[in-house]
């Protein structure tokens, strides 16, 4: 007679999470990191769509038979169609001008016909008086924000400045995060001359100061444009990055997961960029997020000095310049872009406050 051979049921034990989802559950549960997220994310919806919330030129129409995005023009000039040039519309587009042109046409026009450049004029929307100058432009129905000495709307101004504002900050310090880290990765896990030599050159660049620097460029370059303050801010301010990351790796470096990559035979770039880099990245984060408050702040202050690049279009700094010679007239020319860099730069120090707090054991408040 045969014997039943038990059974061992084997239970499942569920899966831990994850370092990045720890973190990501730690970060939630920081309410003003969370609202200082929405609120940048808020910001790059502006940005993006900023043609369609505030312009003078369509969004899509139905021209001739055909379909054309004019608003376009704002991101790049040569992304509007010439057929436009052709048919001397001038760069005023107008519900009549379209009827004129084309009875058939059809027009999609933005939430607020007023446009970033230049001054709107009586009746280019129907019913629409023109945009008043000087102290006359406080804010109102037809200005949200108030205009200019110019009669330019503000609030058009402040919409496509956006763009301006988190482009310097993400590209500068995209650059500045790319320099940091390989140099930083580089310096720590190979240590000897390597380490000497990247080290050096960070004392070097740490005595160079960001401002000065631009200054000097926009002095020596005959055309500065916006670009150029983006690059001298993200080749001036990756040392931090790279300190950072260099120490992360002469502590990982010895890790027994990376002595088990070694001996299986791994690469030294993939122990460097898979193996070390994915889990040595958490603490470069808070610099950079701090990194594009500062970039913000210094795109501002150019702009506010009056050395900003004459490329750079609509920017806050240029228009809380415009109200500082009167302020006590204008106003809203220093509160509305005040505000929006004061917010702003709060957002991204309240951001990378939380990320520090999420990735940092010594102050997790739930450890």
């Amino acid at each position: 007679m045969t014997q039943a051979t038990p059974t061992i049921e084997k239970s499942k034990l569920p899966k831990s999470p994850g370092f990045w989802q720890e973190t990501w559950s730690r970060f939630r549960r920081r309410p003003t990191a969370m609202l200082a997220l929405a609120f940048v994310a808020f910001l790059a919806l502006v940005a993006i769509f900023a043609p369609a919330i505030a312009g003078t030129k369509p969004i899509v129409c139905k021209y001739k038979g055909h379909l054309y995005f004019p608003a376009m023009g704002y991101f790049n000039a040569g992304w509007e169609n010439p057929i436009f040039m052709k048919d001397r519309f001038r760069k005023r587009f107008t519900p009549e001008k379209f009827k004129e042109k084309d009875p058939d046409s059809w027009v999609i026009w933005p939430l607020v016909f007023q446009d970033p450049t230049r001054r709107v004029m009586a009746n280019e929307w129907p019913d629409q008086p023109a945009n008043p100058i000087g102290a006359d432009g406080k804010p109102s129905w037809n200005n949200l924000f108030g205009t200019n000495q110019q009669g330019i709307d503000v609030f058009a101004m402040m919409v496509h400045g956006t763009r301006i504002a988190l482009l310097v900050g993400f590209v500068s310090m995209g650059i500045a995060a790319s320099i940091g880290i390989v140099s930083g990765a580089l310096a720590g896990y190979f240590g000897g001359w390597i380490d000497i030599v990247i080290s050096r050159i960070i004392e070097v660049v740490l005595c160079i100061p960001s401002l000065a620097l631009i200054l000097a460029c926009i002095a020596i370059v005959p055309n500065p444009t916006i670009w150029l303050i983006m690059a001298v801010i993200g080749f001036t301010r990756w040392t931090d990055i790279a300190r950072l990351t260099r120490a992360e790796f002469l502590r990982l470096k010895e890790a027994d997961y990376v002595m088990a990559a070694k001996s299986l035979g791994a690469g030294q770039f993939r122990i460097i960029f898979k193996h070390i880099l994915r889990n040595g990245l958490a603490p470069v984060l808070v610099p950079i997020t701090f990194g594009i408050a500062a970039a913000i702040l210094i795109e501002s202050g150019l702009a506010l000095l009056g050395v900003s690049t004459s490329s750079s279009g609509a920017s806050w700094g240029s228009v809380l310049r415009e109200g500082r010679s009167t302020i006590e007239q204008t106003w809203w020319l220093i509160f509305f872009p005040g505000m929006a860099i004061f917010l702003t730069v709060l957002a991204y120090n309240l951001i990378g406050e939380g990320l520090q707090e999420a990735t940092d054991p010594r102050l997790r408040s739930d450890a």
